[in-house]
C-alpha cells in the first residue's frame, strides 16, 4: 500500500488534546499507525458490499456539516480496488447532505449493521460517476460496536423509489422534533476537520438509553461522550472549528431529522459526575434543520432485549437531574424508603434503600459507609450509625448489609419493614479502590468485613466491563461455618462476569459437613501462609476489613513481608482501629502535641463556653459535658460524622483519624486543642 498515512501523523491536533486528556497519547500514537489504513482490507470490502445503506458525512461549501443515509438492495456498494468503495446510488435534491457532493469533495462513510453490531468507517474523497459516485479511501478503520441497539431491518418499498413525503425546514426543534431527539437510543453525527490545506469529513454512530440527549429551552442539546476507542475523531473535529451535523432516524416511519449547526466540547462540569458513564459532554446549536418524511424505504424493528448491555450501564439525564438535586443536600439527612429486605446468611441481613424526597442517590466510593438515624425502640432519642455500603457507585441503590449484633443492628433486623424510612446522610469514607489502577488488588475480609469487599469487586467488575479491561482481583473470604457466608450466589455471578479477571477463595474454619472445592475452598484461617500459597508472584495492593484481630494480624504479616504501609489498606472502625508501623522513608508528621494546660472552648451556635482540661478527653467529651448533643457515631476519627467547622484555634489528634477532613474541619470525637509554642495562646472556636 501507499505510505501517505506514514508521511503524516495519523490524528490531528484535535484528537491529540483529546488522547492527551486521559493520558494516552503514546499509546494511540502506536495504535494509530497500527489500525488507521489507507487502505481496506477484504473483510471490510466484503462487509460494505452486503449492507442496504450507508450513512454519510459531507460538507458543503459554506463548512456545513450533514449526516444522511442512502441506501440500495444490498450489492448497491462495491470494491473493485482495496483503496475504493463504487456506490451506484445518489442522493435527492431535498437531501440537504448534497450540498457537499461535488466532485472531489471530502465525505466521510460508515458502514454499520443493526442487527449485527458491525461496522467500520471510512474517510475518503468522492469521484461523481455516471451511476453514482466512487469514494477513494484516505483513511479506514474498525469501529467500536458498544452502544449499538439491535434492530433487524425490511423495505418498505423499492430503495430508489420516490419518496413523496413532506420536506419541512425548521429554525429550531419543534414539539415532534423534541419527541424524537429526546427519545432517541441512537443517532448519527457528521463532522469535519482541515488537515493540510484540505478538509476531511467524518461521521459516526451515538448510542445510549432513552434520554441520553437533553433539548434545553433554546433548543441546545446536551449530549454525554462515554468511554469508547479513545480515537476522539468526532470530538477531535469539534475542538477545533465547532461544526457538526446530526440526523435523526424514526425506525419506525422512516422520517429522517437533519440538522446542522454549532457544536462545543465540555470537559470540564459538575453533570459530568451526575450522568453515569459520561467521561465528557458535548453541546450542540442548530443553525439549520431539515425534517423528511418517509424519506428512507427502510424501516427497522427492536429487537427484543435490543438495548446495548453497554448502553444499559449508562444514565440518563432524569437520572443525573436527580444526582445534582442530592448533591445539594449533601450536608443533610434525607429519607430513604426501605425498597428491598434480602437474608444473606444466618445472621446478615441487606436492606436495599432508595430515595423517598424526589432527589437521586448522591455519588459514592466502592468500600464507603452510609451514616444513618433511626429510633429503637425505647429510646429517647434518634441513635446515629454508620454501615458499610455492599453497593457499588453504579448500582440504583443505596445497599448496607448488617450483622445482627447490637441494639440498633437488632432493630434494623427486629423492626424495620419494606416500606419504612430510614434517615441518610451522604455516604463517607476514605477505604476506596480505584477499579482503573493496572496493579492487582487482594481483598481480605473477615466476618461481616466482606461488605464493603463485596461492593469493591462490584465496582470492579462494572468499571471494567464498561472500559473493556477488568482489574485482577483475589479475595479471600473468612468465616466460621458455611451458613456465616454471604453473597455467595452474587460473588460466583461477579467471578462469571469477570471471565478470569476476578477470583474468590472461601475460607471456613469450622467447615463441618460442608463440601471442600463446592461450598468452600480452603480449611483454616486467612494467614500469611495461606496468601503465599494461592497468589502467584506479583506486586498488589492490599485490602483488608474485619475484626480487629483478624485485620491487625494480617496487617503485621504483610509488614514483615516488606509490603508497604502504603499499600495497606485498611477498614479501621471503632474496636477494628488498627496500629500501623510507619515506613522508615515516610514524611515525618509536623502535628502539635496535645496542650497540657487548661484552654478555653467557646461553641458559637449555643453561645455555651467551656474551659477544656488535660483530663477532658476529646472536645465531643467536652461538648457532651457542657449540655450538647453534637453527632457522632464511631468515636474513633473513622465515620466522619463528628465533622465540626473550626473558626478559630488549634487543635490536634493524640491518634490520627482514617476519616477525611475539609479546610478548617476537625473531628471532635478525637481531637483535643494542641500545644501551641511558647508565648501564643489558643483559644478554640467551634461552630456547634
Amino acid at each position: 500500500m501507499s505510505d501517505k498515512l506514514a508521511k503524516k501523523s495519523v490524528w490531528h491536533e484535535g484528537e491529540i488534546f483529546l488522547q492527551d486528556k486521559v493520558g494516552v497519547t503514546e499509546r494511540m500514537a502506536e495504535v494509530g499507525q497500527r489500525v488507521i489504513r489507507d487502505h481496506m482490507p477484504e473483510q471490510h470490502r466484503d462487509f460494505y458490499a452486503q449492507l442496504p445503506f450507508i450513512v454519510i458525512g459531507s460538507v458543503s461549501p459554506t463548512g456545513e456539516a450533514w449526516a444522511t443515509f442512502l441506501e440500495g438492495d444490498p450489492g448497491f456498494i462495491t470494491s473493485p480496488t482495496s483503496t475504493r468503495l463504487t456506490i451506484t446510488a445518489s442522493l435527492t435534491t431535498e437531501d440537504p447532505a448534497a450540498e457537499g457532493m461535488q466532485d472531489r469533495a471530502s465525505i466521510g462513510l460508515l458502514g454499520i449493521e443493526l442487527h449485527t453490531r458491525r461496522r467500520n468507517r471510512m474517510n475518503g474523497t468522492l469521484l461523481q460517476t455516471d451511476k453514482g459516485f466512487q469514494v477513494e479511501v484516505d483513511q479506514s478503520f474498525g469501529n467500536c460496536p458498544r452502544y449499538i441497539q439491535l434492530r433487524e431491518f425490511t423495505f418498505s418499498r423499492k430503495p430508489g423509489s420516490p419518496a413523496r413525503g413532506e420536506v419541512e425546514t425548521l429554525a429550531e426543534p419543534d414539539t415532534e422534533a423534541r419527541t424524537v431527539i429526546e427519545s432517541a437510543d441512537a443517532f448519527f453525527v457528521a463532522s469535519w476537520a482541515e488537515r493540510e490545506g484540505k478538509r476531511q469529513a467524518d461521521v459516526s454512530h451515538r448510542g445510549g438509553k432513552p434520554g441520553f440527549i437533553r433539548v434545553s429551552d433554546d433548543g441546545t442539546l446536551t449530549i454525554p461522550d462515554f468511554n469508547g476507542n479513545l480515537f476522539f475523531a468526532t470530538l477531535g473535529n469539534i475542538l477545533l472549528n465547532g461544526q457538526a451535523g446530526l440526523l435523526f432516524v424514526d425506525f419506525n416511519t422512516g422520517d429522517m431529522l437533519q440538522m446542522t449547526g454549532e457544536a462545543k466540547v465540555i470537559l470540564d462540569s459538575p453533570e459530568i459526575a451526575a450522568f453515569q458513564g459520561a467521561e465528557r459532554l458535548w453541546t450542540f446549536k442548530a443553525r439549520r434543520i431539515v425534517r423528511r418524511r418517509n424519506a428512507l424505504a427502510l424501516r427497522w424493528k427492536f429487537e427484543a432485549e435490543g438495548l446495548s448491555p453497554h448502553s444499559l450501564m449508562t444514565g440518563d439525564w432524569q437520572a443525573a437531574s436527580n444526582r445534582l438535586k442530592a448533591t445539594e443536600l449533601a450536608t443533610r439527612w434525607r429519607p430513604f424508603r426501605v425498597a428491598k429486605i434480602e437474608d444473606e446468611s444466618r445472621s446478615i441481613r441487606s436492606f436495599y434503600l432508595q430515595p423517598d424526597d424526589d432527589a437521586g442517590l448522591l455519588p459514592h466510593l466502592a468500600g464507603q459507609h452510609l451514616p444513618i438515624r433511626v429510633k429503637p425502640d425505647g429510646a429517647e432519642a434518634p441513635v446515629i450509625r454508620t454501615y458499610t455500603l455492599s453497593s457499588a457507585p453504579s448500582d440504583a441503590f443505596y445497599r448496607i448489609s448488617v450483622k445482627r449484633d447490637g441494639s440498633v443492628s437488632r432493630h434494623l433486623h427486629d423492626s424495620v419493614s419494606i416500606g419504612d424510612n430510614i434517615d441518610v446522610r451522604a455516604p463517607a469514607g476514605d477505604f476506596t479502590l480505584n477499579a482503573h489502577e493496572p496493579r492487582p488488588a487482594v481483598l481480605l475480609a473477615g466476618g461481616v468485613g466482606i461488605t464493603p469487599m463485596l461492593a469493591m469487586v462490584r465496582h470492579i467488575v462494572y468499571e471494567g466491563l464498561r472500559k473493556q479491561r477488568i482489574r485482577q482481583t483475589f479475595l479471600f473470604q473468612a468465616a466460621r461455618q458455611a451458613e456465616e457466608l454471604p453473597f455467595t450466589h452474587e460473588l460466583n455471578e461477579l467471578v462469571a462476569a469477570a471471565k478470569g479477571a476476578v477470583q474468590v477463595i472461601r475460607v471456613l474454619s469450622q467447615p463441618g459437613d460442608t463440601r471442600p472445592d463446592k461450598d468452600y475452598d480452603v480449611q483454616g484461617h486467612i494467614d500469611m501462609s495461606l496468601l503465599t500459597s494461592r497468589l502467584p508472584f506479583n506486586d498488589y495492593d492490599f485490602y483488608l476489613c474485619g475484626p480487629a484481630a483478624f485485620t491487625q494480624s494480617l496487617y503485621d504479616g504483610l509488614r514483615k513481608y516488606d509490603i508497604s504501609d502504603n499499600r495497606i489498606h485498611a477498614e479501621a472502625f471503632g474496636p477494628s482501629s488498627l496500629t500501623r508501623t510507619i515506613d522508615a522513608s515516610a514524611p515525618k508528621s509536623d502535628a502539635l502535641p496535645p496542650a497540657t494546660s487548661p484552654v478555653p472552648v467557646a461553641f458559637m451556635q449555643s453561645l455555651k463556653e467551656a474551659r477544656w482540661m488535660p483530663d477532658s478527653g476529646s472536645l465531643l467529651d467536652l461538648a457532651e459535658a457542657r449540655g450538647l448533643s453534637p453527632e457522632f457515631s464511631c468515636r474513633e476519627g473513622h465515620c466522619g460524622t463528628c465533622r465540626t467547622k473550626l473558626l478559630k484555634g488549634s487543635v490536634t489528634y493524640p491518634k490520627m483519624p482514617s476519616a477525611s477532613r475539609g479546610e478548617n474541619e476537625v473531628l471532635i470525637c478525637c481531637a483535643v486543642p494542641a500545644q501551641l509554642p511558647a508565648g501564643e495562646e489558643n483559644r478554640i472556636q467551634l461552630e456547634l
